[in-house]
């Protein structure tokens, strides 16, 4: 099995990432979850920054629909890549900031999105999410991860 990546489709496909981490972006800005989960592969794993383990896109989708509609109130979320490694040419994985402004300061989180490409589709497939407690920019109060100690 070889690895070696294409450098053209390598520098498509890193765009068509970014599109799914501006769409996760947005879907949660501004609570929308079937365009959330429309991201999805249907065997996905999804760790929330709680560590809740959900397993499939209906245990996603459940705990998506109870906590997204309201669950950004007063608050916004902003995704930066900060890493990006084609482990196959149709696998990556995707490291980020993820930076949230809510009325009680900001937390930061380090999400790691496993992505699988199908039928053309960059798809999230193993991610996992938690906080950051060094992060120079967390509120002492971690509003979303919660405390630091």
């Amino acid at each position: 099995m070889s690895t070696d990546i294409d450098a053209s489709t390598t520098a498509a496909d890193t765009e068509a990432i970014k599109q799914v981490i501006a769409t996760v972006e947005h879907a949660q800005n501004n609570e929308l979850p079937d365009e959330f989960l429309a991201l999805f592969r249907p065997d996905a794993i999804w760790t929330t920054g709680g560590g809740k383990r959900l397993f499939g896109l209906d245990a996603i989708a459940e705990f998506t629909r109870q906590v997204l509609p309201g669950g950004m109130r007063d608050q916004t979320v902003t995704f930066e890549l900060e890493h990006l490694l084609f482990i196959r040419a149709d696998v990556a994985a995707v490291k980020l900031r993820q930076v949230y402004q809510t009325p009680d300061g900001v937390d930061v989180g380090s999400p790691l999105w496993i992505l699988a490409k199908e039928e053309g589709r960059w798809l999230l497939t193993a991610c996992q999410n938690m906080g950051v407690p060094d992060d120079e920019d967390v509120s002492p109060n971690r509003p979303v991860f919660g405390t630091t100690k």
